[in-house]
């Protein structure tokens, strides 16, 4: 068969990637289409051709799906933020649940069943972090809003599903502000001007607010009368902070960070521990959610009052903390030194004397310890989505613990790592999908590993 660019097809939509794209077929040519469900019918155009698959743009659902919805926000498809707003909700589980079972048996060659996946109670306003990019629209206007679909265009969403309706009110506000104050905003291509980002958080027990605002130069001094300006308009902002990144970069954050007004931190509750919180400080989006994830990671980790407890990429200390209780020790490891400072502050408020952290890089550390001889009985690993370094891995078989849990928000990853690990004398004894991003692409999963030979 001839395909051709830019041509229109009629496909039926058959399964989904692990990026949320519905896959059809030309034949025996395969084509990747956004916004589409499983089982329905599509017309749609070809806007990319490539040897052996292409991408389609949807023109037209000629069949939907049962599972088709209408998507509750004016934003959807065009912003980023989402991928499954056009699906029911147990559509998406399902969805997320086979790709966990498709990449634990094609790239981990791994047989061990994968569990039904944990759904989350709240899928709107669910998350407690927001970090909005900023523009000019082509009247040259301050937008500050998300990127579009693999582009750094910015869409404006007037009010985000997946956040709670105070970070409008806060985001509106600060664009304000900006337009008011003549601070000028950063462009890209040019590396010129100064406002890279407004980054949110809010502790959802507490009610307390952060507001950092990313710079690309260090003026905080010009940043003091919006952050006056927000503290007398939200009561709730505790905190609001400059952070500087004047790299060439698209990482969002910098190393460096300014108190303009308040405190340095906010406090959030999690597992009825309190938890600083900076700038910098990794803190799981979905507050509920986490609980439950941490509470699964535990009881995965069969934890006894003689264990010492590794745990490795740490953050602001939450899930070695929760643990602490049900252990003899916990070290933990985290190579951002804010986090650091954050973690032993949450432990020595929650009255935590059991507990040790280190600023080191997580396959540093591990092969450190691993050296000295220490041995700890389960190894906790929470890696970023690139995954588990090999030196970690190489790591933790010559610690030998008995267990491994590995928390991951990349299934792909942990499949890979899984695999790894077998090879070091780990078996995987179980593996559960937990849906702490709904209405996204993304999905967390817990997998649990014992040491050849002993049961978990």
């Amino acid at each position: 068969m001839d395909i051709q660019k830019n041509d229109h097809y009629e496909i039926e939509i058959t399964g989904v990637t692990s990026e949320g794209n519905g896959v059809g077929h030309i034949g025996d040519y395969a084509v990747f289409v956004p916004d589409t469900a499983r089982g329905e019918r599509c017309l749609i155009k070809l806007v990319q051709n490539r040897s052996s698959y292409g991408f389609g743009k949807l023109l037209q659902v000629i069949e939907p799906s049962p599972n088709r919805i209408d998507a509750d926000c004016d934003a959807y498809p065009q912003c980023g933020g989402c991928t499954y707003r056009h699906i029911t909700y147990s559509e998406e589980c399902a969805i997320k649940e086979q790709m966990v079972r498709d990449v634990f048996s094609r790239i981990g060659r791994i047989k061990t069943p994968v569990q039904p996946i944990v759904s989350s109670k709240r899928q709107i306003a669910y998350r407690n972090k927001a970090q909005y990019p900023f523009g000019v629209d082509r009247e040259g206007k301050t937008i500050c809003g998300f990127y579009a679909r693999r582009s750094h265009r910015i869409v404006t969403c007037s009010n985000c599903a997946l956040h709670p309706p105070l970070f409008e009110q806060i985001r509106r506000t600060v664009c304000d502000l900006v337009e008011r104050n003549h601070i000028p905003v950063y462009d890209e291509r040019s590396h010129s001007g100064i406002l890279r980002h407004l980054y949110l958080r809010i502790g959802e027990k507490t009610g307390e607010v952060m507001v950092c605002f990313v710079s690309a130069k260090k003026q905080p001094k010009r940043f003091i009368p919006l952050a006056e300006a927000l503290a007398k308009t939200f009561h709730q902002i505790k905190s609001i902070v400059l952070n500087v990144n004047e790299e060439k970069t698209n990482v969002i954050l910098g190393k460096e960070c300014f108190v303009l007004y308040g405190k340095e931190t906010i406090v959030d509750v999690l597992g009825g521990l309190k938890f600083h919180l900076s700038p910098l400080s990794f803190y799981q989006v979905n507050r509920d959610q986490a609980e439950i994830l941490y509470e699964t990671a535990l009881a995965c980790a069969s934890l006894t009052p003689n264990d010492t407890l590794l745990d490795l990429y740490c953050g602001a200390g939450t899930i070695g903390l929760c643990a602490a209780a049900h252990v003899k020790r916990v070290i933990g490891v985290e190579i951002v030194s804010d986090a650091i400072k954050n973690a032993e502050r949450n432990a020595k408020e929650n009255g935590i004397k059991n507990a040790s952290f280190f600023c080191a890089d997580a396959s540093a550390a591990a092969s450190r310890f691993a050296a000295e001889g220490v041995r700890p009985d389960v190894v906790l690993v929470d890696p970023p989505r690139k995954g588990l370094d090999e030196k970690v891995i190489q790591a933790i078989g010559r610690m030998a613990p008995e267990r491994v849990v590995m928390v991951s928000c990349n299934p792909a990853t942990a499949a890979r790592d899984a695999s790894l690990l077998q090879r070091e004398g780990y078996a995987v004894q179980k593996i559960v999908p937990i849906d702490m991003f709904p209405r996204t692409a993304h999905v967390e999963t817990v997998v649990l590993l014992s040491r050849e030979g002993i049961s978990p």
